[in-house]
Parts: structure tokens; C-alpha cells; sequence
């Protein structure tokens, strides 16, 4: 009788494959190096939305990098063999290019206040990518342009570039929030796109410019924002109501002072640029009446009117707050002045000190006179029915105080407010009565 097998070691016989079939082998290092950034790139894509990895390679890589660096080197040729401008002048119209920069913080808010079509961030790469791809279509094609059209043209590039960065940082930033252990990777994926397309850009620029001439090849700026144009169409976004939903109202309350404290720097600008050699009581006349007059626009926001005008609420109320801001702003400025002029020399800080303790003073008045105002008329939380007739008051108040103008003096801002003299004298005044009352205890020190 024969022996029965051990299954174990009927199990060693059992090959485990086909004898011809070879091992799997595991990938050499170099080929598992080659391989960690596609697979890398594969987990982004995984993870967050293709199209928004494409996003960050097209706007960082393309737009960003190659067109910056591109930009950079064929602009220098183009002022000067086409524009023939002094290194001097070129110099100042190459500074020009970083105003969209500065006013990253104005496309922010763009991006942030205003969707178009409930879409936050796919409009904006589209209109970034028409600006950039006109901008560089005409400076390309159009000859002997006048060096202001030209510098026009290409400040309107590096606008392209600048809106396209706002808006993809602005959706990093969102990816960044919703999923932060991938904000390193993300932040790295656009830092590699940067410095690969600002190689590519530099190491083609010269051959460009020595084929196609300086002017044609800024011809080749228009494929990026055209790239652009079509990520505006294709990059994932989930859209939302054009209006700020009820929950997110403390954040677009926030935007708007944000933006009124942009219309109050516009504000110092205008009166710095074109109101400052105005004389004191015609300013200040004309300030004080444009700001009562644009009180009036909370009275036609209360009523509704604006959206009998098609303004919706959100767009009014920032328009209402830019404009009081710009007019409170020149309207403050020259009243500054006027109160640092007015000051005695010796007692500077106690006089200013007062000026503007009496400003404070007047502020809280009208805050107490206004919460009896809106008492009265039972203006309540709920009940807004009489708020219209308060602001009417209000308006017709400061209309009022323009019977006192002629308390302010007709003189220039330049001018001198009160005569030197009377300063002079003031000031020696205070200083002399100094010297005999140190002079006194010096003689009683000297008797002692």
C-alpha cells in the first residue's frame, strides 16, 4: 500500500507559473527616479481636478514664467531698435510695467466681489487672456506706433499675466484651505512650472529676436493669453449665486470697507494730484456740497430705486461707499491743514490736540443726536419705514453747515493762515516768561 503524500509537499511540486514566463523585475533606480514625477503629477491630478493642475502649468509655466522672461528680454530690443529711446527713457517706461502688479489687490477683489454668471474665476482668466493676446496682437502688427500706444500695449501684456496669477493663486489658495495636506505639493508643482517656462523663455528670446525682428517676435506673446481664454472655458468651477449668500454677508461686508479704503487712497491722489493750490474756503465749499449731495444716494439705496435704475444692490452699495469715501478724503485734507496752520509755535501738540479733540467731539455728538433721531422716528431692527426720513435729516445738515463757510479763510493752502508775527510774538511771550522765572531762582539761590 503506498504511502499518502504530504499536501505540503505536494504543494512544493506545483510549480507556480508557467516555466516561461520570466519574473517581474523591479524598475531600476534611475527608471524609479524617472518615474516619481509622473507619478507624483498622477496623485495631483487624483486628488484635486485635472483641469486645475492644468491651470497652474498653463498660468505659472506659460503665462508667468515664459512670458515674463520672455517679455523681459524682447521689450529691451524693441525700445531699442523700434522705438529708438535712450537707455535713460526706457529705463522709466520699463517701471511702468509693474502698475498691474501694484494692483494685484484691485483683481483680488474683483475676483472675490464681483462673479460673472455665478463663476468667480473662469471669467477673469478670460478677460486676462484678451487683454494679454489684443495687447501683444497689436504691438506685433501695427508699425511705427507712438511710444504712448506702444507702452499701452505692453503694460496691457503683463495686465494679462498679472490677472491670470491673481486668479489661479486665488484658486490655490481655495484648494489650499479644503485640502492642506496638498498646499506644499501644489506651491512646489507651480514653483517648477515657473522656472521651467522662465527657462524656455530665456533661452529661445534671442533666436526669436534675431529671426523675426524685435516687434515680430513679441508676435509670440499672443499664444499664451490665448491659452488663457481657453481655460477660462474648461477649468473646473463650481458656480454660485452672483449675489453673497447669506452666510458669506460678514465677509462681503468686510470687502466692501476694503474697497472703500482703496476709493480713500484714490481720494489722497486727487487731492494731491489736482486740489492742493485751491484756496481753503473754495475747497472746502465745493467738498462739503458734493458730500451732502452723495448722501443722497443712501436715500435712493433705501427706497430701491437703484434696481428701478437696473443697479443691483451689491454694485450700488460699492459705488455708494467709493464715492463718500473719495469726498470724505478731499473734504478731511485741506481741514488737516488748516488746523496745523492754525497752531501757535510752543504749544503745537495742545493745540492740535484740541483741533482734534473737538472733531472727536463733533463725531460723537452725531452719533448720540442720531440714535435719539432714530428713536423718535421708530426706526427699530425690523421696522426700517421711517430710516429714509433720517437720512434725509442728515443730508439736509450738512447742507446746512454751508451757511458757515465764510468762518473759513480765503487764503491759499500755501498761504499764510495767521501772521508770523503774532506767532513770533507768542512764542517769545511763552519763552520769556521761561527766562525771568530761571532768572528769578537763580538771584533767590545767589541771596541764599
Amino acid at each position: 500500500m503506498e504511502e499518502e503524500q504530504n499536501p505540503s509537499e505536494t504543494l512544493k511540486l506545483i510549480p507556480n507559473g508557467p516555466p516561461n514566463q520570466p519574473r517581474k523585475q523591479p524598475p531600476s533606480p534611475l527608471a524609479a527616479l524617472l518615474l516619481q514625477p509622473i507619478q507624483w503629477l498622477q496623485m495631483l491630478c487624483k486628488q484635486l481636478n485635472p483641469t486645475f493642475i492644468l491651470g497652474i502649468a498653463l498660468v505659472y509655466g506659460l503665462s508667468q514664467g515664459f512670458s515674463n522672461s520672455f517679455f523681459k528680454v524682447v521689450t529691451d530690443f524693441y525700445w531699442k531698435d523700434v522705438q529708438k529711446v535712450q537707455p535713460s527713457v526706457s529705463q522709466i517706461y520699463i517701471g511702468f510695467y509693474y502698475i498691474p502688479w501694484i494692483l494685484k489687490p484691485v483683481w483680488g477683489l474683483l475676483t472675490d466681489v464681483f462673479p460673472v454668471k455665478g463663476y468667480r474665476r473662469r471669467p477673469y482668466f478670460v478677460v486676462a487672456g484678451v487683454v494679454g493676446a489684443v495687447s501683444a496682437a497689436v504691438v506685433a502688427v501695427s508699425g511705427n506706433l507712438p511710444v504712448a500706444v506702444a507702452l499701452g500695449c505692453l503694460i496691457g501684456i503683463t495686465a494679462g499675466v498679472a490677472i491670470a496669477d491673481v486668479t489661479i493663486d486665488a484658486c490655490i489658495a481655495r484648494n489650499s484651505i479644503e485640502m492642506r495636506s496638498l498646499a506644499a505639493d501644489m506651491q512646489s508643482f507651480s514653483g517648477f512650472c515657473s522656472s521651467a517656462g522662465a527657462l524656455l523663455g530665456y533661452s529661445t528670446s534671442g533666436i526669436f529676436v534675431n529671426r523675426l525682428g524685435a516687434q515680430g517676435a513679441l508676435g509670440v506673446l499672443v499664444a499664451p493669453p490665448a491659452m488663457l481664454v481657453v481655460l477660462g472655458f474648461v477649468i473646473h468651477e463650481l458656480r454660485g449665486p452672483n449675489l453673497p449668500s447669506h452666510s458669506k454677508r460678514k465677509e462681503f461686508v468686510g470687502m466692501i470697507y476694503a474697497v472703500g479704503a482703496m476709493a480713500s487712497i484714490l481720494g489722497i491722489l486727487i487731492y494731491h494730484k489736482t486740489l492742493k493750490e485751491y484756496p481753503f474756503r473754495t475747497l472746502l465749499f465745493f467738498a462739503q456740497l458734493i458730500y451732502s449731495i452723495s448722501g443722497f444716494l443712501d436715500v435712493i439705496f433705501i427706497l430701491r430705486w437703484n434696481l428701478q435704475l437696473g443697479l443691483p444692490d451689491y454694485l450700488f452699495v460699492i459705488m455708494e461707499e467709493c464715492i463718500s469715501r473719495v469726498v470724505a478724503r478731499v473734504r478731511w485734507m485741506p481741514m488737516i491743514i488748516l488746523s496745523t496752520k492754525l497752531c501757535p509755535l510752543g504749544i503745537e501738540g495742545t493745540f492740535f490736540a484740541l483741533l482734534m479733540c473737538i472733531d472727536s467731539l463733533g463725531s460723537l455728538s452725531s452719533k448720540w443726536a442720531g440714535g435719539l433721531v432714530l428713536h423718535l422716528l421708530h426706526v427699530t431692527r425690523s421696522d426700517f419705514t421711517n430710516l429714509w426720513l433720517v437720512v434725509l435729516i442728515r443730508n439736509v445738515l450738512r447742507l446746512a453747515t454751508l451757511a458757515l463757510i465764510f468762518l473759513v479763510p480765503n487764503v491759499g493752502q500755501a498761504d499764510e493762515v495767521i501772521s508770523s508775527d503774532f506767532l513770533d510774538n507768542s512764542s517769545w511771550s511763552v519763552v520769556g516768561k521761561e527766562d525771568e522765572e530761571l532768572q528769578t531762582c537763580l538771584n533767590d539761590d545767589d541771596e541764599l
